[in-house]
Protein backbone atom coordinates (compact mmCIF):
# COMPACT_ATOMS: atom_id res chain seq x y z
CA UNK A 1 0.00 0.00 0.00
CA UNK A 2 1.55 3.24 -0.79
CA UNK A 3 1.55 6.63 1.52
CA UNK A 4 -1.18 8.23 -0.25
CA UNK A 5 -3.49 5.40 0.18
CA UNK A 6 -2.65 5.18 3.89
CA UNK A 7 -3.18 8.95 4.03
CA UNK A 8 -6.15 8.92 1.92
CA UNK A 9 -8.73 11.65 2.86
CA UNK A 10 -11.33 9.56 0.82
CA UNK A 11 -11.96 7.09 3.79
CA UNK A 12 -15.12 6.74 5.28
CA UNK A 13 -15.50 8.66 8.54
CA UNK A 14 -15.08 6.32 10.96
CA UNK A 15 -16.99 8.52 13.27
CA UNK A 16 -20.31 8.36 10.93
CA UNK A 17 -19.77 4.27 11.06
CA UNK A 18 -19.32 4.46 14.70
CA UNK A 19 -23.17 5.86 15.40
CA UNK A 20 -24.20 3.26 12.25
CA UNK A 21 -22.91 0.44 14.45
CA UNK A 22 -24.32 1.45 17.59
CA UNK A 23 -27.80 2.35 15.99
CA UNK A 24 -27.33 -1.60 14.45
CA UNK A 25 -26.14 -3.09 17.54
CA UNK A 26 -29.39 -1.33 19.83
CA UNK A 27 -31.83 -2.67 17.63
CA UNK A 28 -30.92 -6.30 15.69
CA UNK A 29 -28.37 -7.41 18.77
CA UNK A 30 -30.13 -6.35 22.26
CA UNK A 31 -33.49 -6.75 21.10
CA UNK A 32 -32.84 -10.50 20.98
CA UNK A 33 -30.32 -10.46 23.54
CA UNK A 34 -31.34 -13.89 26.15
CA UNK A 35 -33.86 -14.95 23.92
CA UNK A 36 -32.29 -15.30 20.35
CA UNK A 37 -33.28 -18.09 17.45
CA UNK A 38 -30.01 -19.82 17.18
CA UNK A 39 -29.09 -22.80 14.25
CA UNK A 40 -25.73 -24.32 13.19
CA UNK A 41 -24.26 -24.22 10.09
CA UNK A 42 -22.98 -26.74 8.06
CA UNK A 43 -19.72 -26.85 10.18
CA UNK A 44 -21.28 -27.13 13.10
CA UNK A 45 -20.53 -23.49 14.84
CA UNK A 46 -23.60 -21.57 15.68
CA UNK A 47 -25.36 -18.84 14.24
CA UNK A 48 -28.67 -16.38 15.73
CA UNK A 49 -30.95 -14.46 13.66
CA UNK A 50 -28.79 -11.29 15.35
CA UNK A 51 -26.54 -12.44 13.25
CA UNK A 52 -27.58 -12.51 10.02
CA UNK A 53 -29.94 -9.38 10.81
CA UNK A 54 -27.20 -7.39 11.79
CA UNK A 55 -25.46 -8.58 8.75
CA UNK A 56 -28.12 -7.53 6.11
CA UNK A 57 -28.69 -4.57 7.36
CA UNK A 58 -24.76 -3.29 7.32
CA UNK A 59 -24.95 -4.32 3.37
CA UNK A 60 -27.95 -2.22 2.93
CA UNK A 61 -26.85 0.88 4.56
CA UNK A 62 -23.43 0.73 4.07
CA UNK A 63 -24.40 0.56 0.19
CA UNK A 64 -26.34 3.77 0.21
CA UNK A 65 -23.30 5.56 1.68
CA UNK A 66 -20.67 3.88 -0.07
CA UNK A 67 -22.34 1.36 -2.76
CA UNK A 68 -19.03 1.09 -4.40
CA UNK A 69 -17.48 -1.07 -1.43
CA UNK A 70 -19.15 -4.59 -1.13
CA UNK A 71 -18.93 -6.21 2.30
CA UNK A 72 -17.31 -9.52 3.03
CA UNK A 73 -19.51 -11.04 5.84
CA UNK A 74 -18.29 -14.26 8.15
CA UNK A 75 -22.18 -15.44 6.97
CA UNK A 76 -21.48 -15.56 3.32
CA UNK A 77 -20.45 -18.32 1.36
CA UNK A 78 -16.63 -19.60 1.29
CA UNK A 79 -17.27 -18.81 -2.10
CA UNK A 80 -18.55 -15.31 -2.02
CA UNK A 81 -15.85 -14.65 0.57
CA UNK A 82 -13.25 -15.53 -1.83
CA UNK A 83 -14.11 -13.36 -4.21
CA UNK A 84 -14.70 -10.34 -2.13
CA UNK A 85 -11.12 -10.69 -1.21
CA UNK A 86 -8.98 -10.20 -4.26
CA UNK A 87 -11.22 -7.12 -4.49
CA UNK A 88 -8.90 -3.97 -3.71
CA UNK A 89 -11.35 -2.30 -0.99
CA UNK A 90 -13.84 -4.22 0.42
CA UNK A 91 -15.71 -3.82 4.40
CA UNK A 92 -14.88 -6.80 6.20
CA UNK A 93 -17.54 -7.49 9.17
CA UNK A 94 -18.55 -10.15 12.06
CA UNK A 95 -22.07 -9.43 12.84
CA UNK A 96 -21.62 -10.66 15.70
CA UNK A 97 -18.22 -11.67 17.43
CA UNK A 98 -18.99 -14.50 20.19
CA UNK A 99 -21.80 -16.09 19.07
CA UNK A 100 -21.62 -18.57 21.46
CA UNK A 101 -21.54 -16.29 24.19
CA UNK A 102 -24.41 -14.47 22.93
CA UNK A 103 -26.86 -17.22 22.51
CA UNK A 104 -25.56 -18.96 26.25
CA UNK A 105 -26.48 -15.11 27.60
CA UNK A 106 -23.05 -14.86 28.53
CA UNK A 107 -22.14 -10.97 28.54
CA UNK A 108 -19.40 -11.15 26.37
CA UNK A 109 -19.58 -10.01 22.71
CA UNK A 110 -20.02 -7.29 19.94
CA UNK A 111 -19.77 -6.15 16.78
CA UNK A 112 -16.88 -5.91 14.50
CA UNK A 113 -16.80 -4.19 11.35
CA UNK A 114 -13.32 -3.00 9.08
CA UNK A 115 -12.33 -1.78 5.81
CA UNK A 116 -9.53 -3.35 4.11
CA UNK A 117 -8.00 -1.42 1.39
CA UNK A 118 -5.32 -3.03 -0.66
CA UNK A 119 -4.92 -6.08 1.36
CA UNK A 120 -4.39 -4.04 4.55
CA UNK A 121 -7.31 -2.58 7.58
CA UNK A 122 -7.33 1.00 7.41
CA UNK A 123 -10.31 1.85 9.41
CA UNK A 124 -11.69 -0.57 12.22
CA UNK A 125 -14.65 -0.57 14.77
CA UNK A 126 -15.16 -2.90 17.72
CA UNK A 127 -18.39 -2.00 19.35
CA UNK A 128 -19.81 -3.85 23.15
CA UNK A 129 -23.60 -2.99 23.34
CA UNK A 130 -23.66 -4.64 26.69
CA UNK A 131 -21.03 -2.04 27.91
CA UNK A 132 -21.60 0.82 25.74
CA UNK A 133 -17.80 0.65 25.01
CA UNK A 134 -17.29 1.67 20.74
CA UNK A 135 -13.33 0.84 20.00
CA UNK A 136 -12.33 2.56 16.78
CA UNK A 137 -9.21 2.81 14.86
CA UNK A 138 -7.94 4.18 11.53
CA UNK A 139 -4.31 3.21 9.97
CA UNK A 140 -2.19 5.77 11.40
CA UNK A 141 -3.87 8.01 13.03
CA UNK A 142 -4.61 6.32 16.16
CA UNK A 143 -6.86 4.43 17.97
CA UNK A 144 -10.35 5.37 20.59
CA UNK A 145 -12.47 4.43 22.88
CA UNK A 146 -15.84 6.29 23.16
CA UNK A 147 -14.01 9.12 21.37
CA UNK A 148 -11.78 9.51 24.14
CA UNK A 149 -7.74 8.72 23.00
CA UNK A 150 -6.86 4.75 23.36
CA UNK A 151 -2.84 4.55 24.04
CA UNK A 152 -1.17 1.75 25.83
CA UNK A 153 1.17 2.54 28.76
CA UNK A 154 4.18 0.16 29.34
CA UNK A 155 3.43 -2.96 30.50
CA UNK A 156 4.85 -4.97 33.79
CA UNK A 157 8.65 -5.57 33.21
CA UNK A 158 8.05 -9.75 33.39
CA UNK A 159 6.05 -12.09 32.15
CA UNK A 160 5.02 -13.38 35.61
CA UNK A 161 3.29 -10.03 36.67
CA UNK A 162 1.01 -10.74 33.37
CA UNK A 163 -2.73 -11.53 32.76
CA UNK A 164 -3.03 -13.27 29.51
CA UNK A 165 -5.73 -14.24 27.39
CA UNK A 166 -5.06 -17.50 25.93
CA UNK A 167 -7.44 -19.85 23.93
CA UNK A 168 -6.45 -23.37 24.88
CA UNK A 169 -8.44 -25.37 22.42
CA UNK A 170 -6.90 -24.55 19.24
CA UNK A 171 -3.17 -24.88 20.82
CA UNK A 172 -1.22 -27.84 20.35
CA UNK A 173 -1.79 -30.53 23.19
CA UNK A 174 2.02 -30.53 24.02
CA UNK A 175 1.77 -26.37 24.70
CA UNK A 176 -1.40 -26.09 26.30
CA UNK A 177 -0.25 -28.61 29.08
CA UNK A 178 2.99 -26.54 29.56
CA UNK A 179 0.89 -23.40 29.68
CA UNK A 180 -1.14 -25.36 32.57
CA UNK A 181 0.93 -26.77 34.54
CA UNK A 182 4.11 -24.26 33.94
CA UNK A 183 2.48 -21.03 32.99
CA UNK A 184 4.94 -18.05 32.78
CA UNK A 185 1.98 -15.14 33.40
CA UNK A 186 0.50 -14.58 36.45
CA UNK A 187 -3.13 -15.64 35.39
CA UNK A 188 -4.73 -16.35 32.53
CA UNK A 189 -8.47 -15.29 30.61
CA UNK A 190 -10.52 -16.94 27.76
CA UNK A 191 -13.28 -14.89 26.94
CA UNK A 192 -14.87 -15.71 23.79
CA UNK A 193 -14.78 -12.75 21.16
CA UNK A 194 -11.54 -12.27 19.43
CA UNK A 195 -12.10 -8.75 18.63
CA UNK A 196 -12.92 -8.06 21.89
CA UNK A 197 -10.30 -9.73 23.66
CA UNK A 198 -8.12 -7.37 20.96
CA UNK A 199 -9.81 -4.31 22.44
CA UNK A 200 -9.50 -5.12 26.26
CA UNK A 201 -5.51 -5.76 25.34
CA UNK A 202 -5.77 -2.22 23.55
CA UNK A 203 -7.42 -1.06 26.75
CA UNK A 204 -4.76 -2.54 28.93
CA UNK A 205 -6.80 -4.69 30.67
CA UNK A 206 -4.67 -7.70 30.04
CA UNK A 207 -1.14 -8.09 28.59
CA UNK A 208 -0.89 -10.84 26.36
CA UNK A 209 -2.57 -12.45 23.88
CA UNK A 210 -1.92 -16.15 22.56
CA UNK A 211 -4.66 -17.99 19.69
CA UNK A 212 -4.05 -20.98 17.61
CA UNK A 213 -6.51 -19.73 14.83
CA UNK A 214 -7.99 -16.63 13.88
CA UNK A 215 -9.97 -15.76 10.76
CA UNK A 216 -9.96 -12.46 8.82
CA UNK A 217 -13.57 -10.81 10.29
CA UNK A 218 -12.18 -12.08 13.74
CA UNK A 219 -9.20 -9.83 13.88
CA UNK A 220 -9.31 -7.01 11.07
CA UNK A 221 -10.89 -4.49 13.30
CA UNK A 222 -9.48 -5.58 16.88
CA UNK A 223 -6.13 -6.02 15.92
CA UNK A 224 -5.89 -2.75 13.76
CA UNK A 225 -7.65 -1.07 17.23
CA UNK A 226 -4.49 -3.03 19.25
CA UNK A 227 -1.79 -2.13 17.25
CA UNK A 228 -2.90 1.90 16.54
CA UNK A 229 -3.03 1.90 20.70
CA UNK A 230 0.33 0.96 20.42
CA UNK A 231 0.18 -3.26 20.96
CA UNK A 232 2.49 -5.20 19.57
CA UNK A 233 1.16 -8.64 17.72
CA UNK A 234 2.65 -11.51 15.71
CA UNK A 235 3.15 -10.30 12.43
CA UNK A 236 4.43 -6.97 13.07
CA UNK A 237 7.46 -8.27 10.56
CA UNK A 238 5.03 -8.75 8.12
CA UNK A 239 2.75 -6.04 7.81
CA UNK A 240 2.95 -5.31 4.11
CA UNK A 241 1.56 -8.17 3.25
CA UNK A 242 -2.21 -8.63 2.26
CA UNK A 243 -4.56 -9.82 4.54
CA UNK A 244 -6.72 -13.18 3.34
CA UNK A 245 -9.05 -15.88 4.49
CA UNK A 246 -6.21 -18.33 5.87
CA UNK A 247 -6.61 -18.99 9.38
CA UNK A 248 -3.77 -16.79 11.45
CA UNK A 249 -1.72 -18.12 14.87
CA UNK A 250 -1.77 -14.68 16.77
CA UNK A 251 0.04 -13.71 19.81
CA UNK A 252 0.75 -10.06 21.36
CA UNK A 253 1.42 -7.93 23.77
CA UNK A 254 1.06 -4.38 24.85
CA UNK A 255 4.68 -2.88 24.61
CA UNK A 256 8.24 -4.53 23.00
CA UNK A 257 9.95 -5.60 25.72
CA UNK A 258 6.89 -7.90 26.74
CA UNK A 259 6.65 -8.94 23.32
CA UNK A 260 10.03 -10.49 23.33
CA UNK A 261 9.99 -12.34 26.62
CA UNK A 262 6.35 -13.80 25.35
CA UNK A 263 7.98 -14.83 21.95
CA UNK A 264 10.90 -16.67 23.37
CA UNK A 265 8.79 -18.22 25.72
CA UNK A 266 6.55 -19.82 23.14
CA UNK A 267 9.76 -20.08 20.43
CA UNK A 268 11.32 -22.70 23.40
CA UNK A 269 7.59 -24.23 24.45
CA UNK A 270 7.44 -25.31 20.44
CA UNK A 271 4.64 -22.29 19.16
CA UNK A 272 5.06 -22.20 15.29
CA UNK A 273 6.45 -18.95 15.14
CA UNK A 274 7.49 -19.12 11.60
CA UNK A 275 3.46 -19.40 10.61
CA UNK A 276 2.53 -16.89 13.62
CA UNK A 277 4.99 -13.73 12.95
Amino acid sequence: MTTASVNSSAWPDSRQLQHLLIEIAEAEVLSRYRNPDVSRKSDGTLVTDADLAVQNRLVEQLAVSWPEIPLMGEEMTPQQQQALAARDRYWCVDPLDGTTNYSAGLPYFALSLALVVEGRAVLGIVYDPLRHECYRAELGRGAWLNDEPLRLHQGPGTLKECIAIVDFKRLTPGLAIQLSNHPPYRSQRCFGAIALEWCWLAAGRAHLNLHGGQKLWDYAAGRLIFAEAGGIFSQGARQQERLGLAVQPALGAVDAHLFGLWREWLRQAGFPLEAGG
